[in-house]
């Protein structure tokens, strides 16, 4: 499985941006699909996931801003990201999971400044 992710970039705090992941490859096999991040100096965490059957999951911290969503069709995930803070400058990385293993993307960077 191979993913690639893109969107991210600089913005305001406030402001919003929409990430997008595309997966190709052997993609029968994936089950959840989601987003991570990490900042500089800090671990990858857990952004929002979102299963092939039932409900998604989010971070505390993104709650009732970002919306992950999944595009069975075209084997995307997107990520809808609102009222952005400085906080959630990171470097966001694509996540698809099988029975055995998870893929990754590449990482695409996201930073909030004014």
């Amino acid at each position: 499985v191979q993913l690639q992710a893109s969107g991210g970039g600089l913005v305001q705090p406030g402001g919003s941006l929409r990430l997008s992941c595309a997966a190709s490859g052997s993609i029968f096999s994936i089950g959840a699909m989601g987003w991570y991040r990490q900042a500089p100096g800090k671990q990858r965490d857990l952004v929002a996931i979102i299963p092939s059957g039932g409900s998604t999951n989010y971070a505390e911290s993104v709650k009732g801003r970002f919306t992950i969503s999944r595009d069975f069709a075209k084997n995307s995930v997107f990520l809808q990201m609102n009222s952005l803070k400085p906080e959630d400058t990171a470097v966001y990385y694509c996540n698809a999971r099988s029975i055995t293993r998870h893929y990754w993307g590449q990482g695409t960077l996201v930073t909030v400044s004014s």
